[in-house]
């Protein structure tokens, strides 16, 4: 990728660009690597020549590094947001989460975490025909930063929103603190648009498993991932050959002449005719040495080494991935039969998907509060402390049924019965949440039928209650 220089920006803006593109170069090749292992892409190297070339051309591919990163990533699911302190959707929540189609584009989002150790988040002022405020998602292919580690926030962001044939960049955007930099190229060159704002950088990194050395986080798919699924895929190249070479059964013809492989007009037989062809006659030759051709025969080597080898290289990627053996395919074992072994089987997954949840949620929740903002036109400075508490709702990671949801949810509400009240009740009893807005809603009907009712009869009653008697008076004295 070139160096680029935009036209009409500070020296030390353009110091920054240049820095934010040496920085997605110096990750580029990296980063496509991994994304082309997600999508099965990736074509395993050459190694020996015991297995002829031909099947190194088949193109046999494993997916196991993308079920590494769809397994966990579908244990994360981002169910909404929560405000205890008020109603999300007075703050106008609902058209920010259908306008951005957030559920969806969070999972992209976290997909893209996972694959490249982190994705970005871009809030944005929606223009003419959009939402008012816009939620954007970047993968690290296309987009990079800068962390402090202070602020713990991002000091600036490059994201490339377009490139051309030759991979060259053609459009890009530029957040720094309080300004963004748009700039698009044509064929007359590059067109640079400054825009100045009072949210900072408007951007958030989504890290999967990040720490103090590495703050982007790491990849899903790791060097350990990478190299166990290249020895998984060489194991079903070479049982691939097995299958066409040494499944069959060896045969050794001693004394015997070419002829027998040939037709009758002198041309040499196919290979799969002569593999192929169960009975054979070989002609005595009273003038050899050995008149009668001795066959030895060898029986086929079994496929078993090379199963074990698969199933061992399984287990290696089980254990660095936590995804369960039978997940991956080349295990006889059975499912689990009762829900402790379940549980006990996917407890490490289980905890991976709780531990990614916690890392994005706060970079989730900045994103989601700075949209409120923009959306209700609250300046930065002005947001209010009650929107603190605005917290992202994931589902739970480990699969229950709905009966031993409903279950265990009973037996919480029995203990606080006044939860049964509440929607916290109803989402223990297992509902989703369409269910529970819909349960609501006719609660609120019916009490309200229930009040008309009851005001209609007492102003019934009123009508036909008699009349109160006139009191007599009489004179004192």
């Amino acid at each position: 990728m070139d160096q680029i220089t935009l036209p009409g920006i500070s020296d030390d803006d353009q110091r920054t660009l240049g820095r934010l593109l040496d920085q997605l170069n110096q990750k580029y090749e990296r980063n496509r690597l991994r994304q082309a292992y997600y999508d099965m892409k990736h074509a395993v190297r050459l190694v020996g020549s015991v297995i002829p070339p031909q099947y190194w051309k088949l193109g046999i591919v494993l997916g196991w590094s993308g079920k590494a990163v769809d397994i966990l990533a579908r244990r994360c699911n981002l169910d909404g947001f929560v405000w205890p302190d008020g109603k999300l959707d007075d703050l106008g929540f609902r058209e920010i989460w259908e306008g951005n189609n957030l559920g969806s584009e969070v999972s992209q989002g976290t997909v893209s975490s996972l694959i490249h150790a982190t994705s970005f988040v871009v809030n944005t002022t929606g223009g003419e025909g959009e939402p008012e405020a816009l939620i954007h998602f970047r993968d690290a292919l296309n987009a990079t930063g800068e962390w402090n580690a202070r602020t713990r926030r991002l000091d600036n962001l490059l994201s490339v929103n377009a490139r051309g044939d030759d991979d060259q960049v053609t459009a890009l955007a530029l957040y720094l603190d309080g300004r963004t930099i748009v700039a698009d190229k044509d064929a007359s060159g590059w067109t640079v648009d400054v825009q100045e704002h009072d949210w900072g950088v408007p951007a958030e990194p989504l890290p999967y498993k990040p720490r103090l050395s590495r703050p982007f986080g790491s990849s899903r798919i790791s060097r350990a991932v990478m190299s166990y699924q290249d020895m998984a895929a060489r194991s079903a190249i070479r049982l691939e050959a097995h299958s066409d070479i040494y499944a069959i059964p060896d045969l050794w013809m001693l004394g015997a002449d070419e002829s027998i492989f040939k037709n009758a007009d002198g041309s040499q037989k196919a290979s799969w005719q002569v593999v192929m062809g169960r009975i054979k006659g070989i002609p005595d030759d009273e003038d050899a040495a050995q008149p009668r051709a001795d066959v030895k025969h060898i029986p086929a080597s079994d496929p078993e080494p090379h199963l074990k080898a698969l199933k061992q290289q399984a287990m290696f990627f089980s254990g660095e991935t936590s995804i369960p053996l039978t997940s991956l395919g080349v295990s006889d074992m059975s499912n689990p039969t009762s829900a402790e072994s379940y549980l006990a089987s996917r407890e490490d997954l289980i905890a991976e998907a709780e531990g990614a949840t916690e890392d994005w949620g706060p970079y989730l929740r900045r994103t989601v509060v700075r949209a409120l903002a923009m959306a209700n036109g609250v300046k930065a400075e002005d947001v209010p402390a009650e929107w603190a508490t605005i917290q992202p709702r994931w589902r739970p990671p480990m699969y229950l049924s709905r009966a031993a949801q409903a279950d265990a949810g009973a037996k919480q509400l029995a203990t606080v019965p006044w939860l049964a009240e509440t929607e916290v009740g109803l989402e223990l009893l297992g509902l989703e949440p369409q269910q529970i807005a819909r349960a609501l809603a006719d609660r609120r009907r019916a009490q309200a039928q229930q009040r008309t009712t009851m005001l209609a009869a007492a102003a019934q009653a009123a009508r036909q209650a008699p009349p109160a008697a006139e009191g007599t008076g009489g004179d004192a004295g």
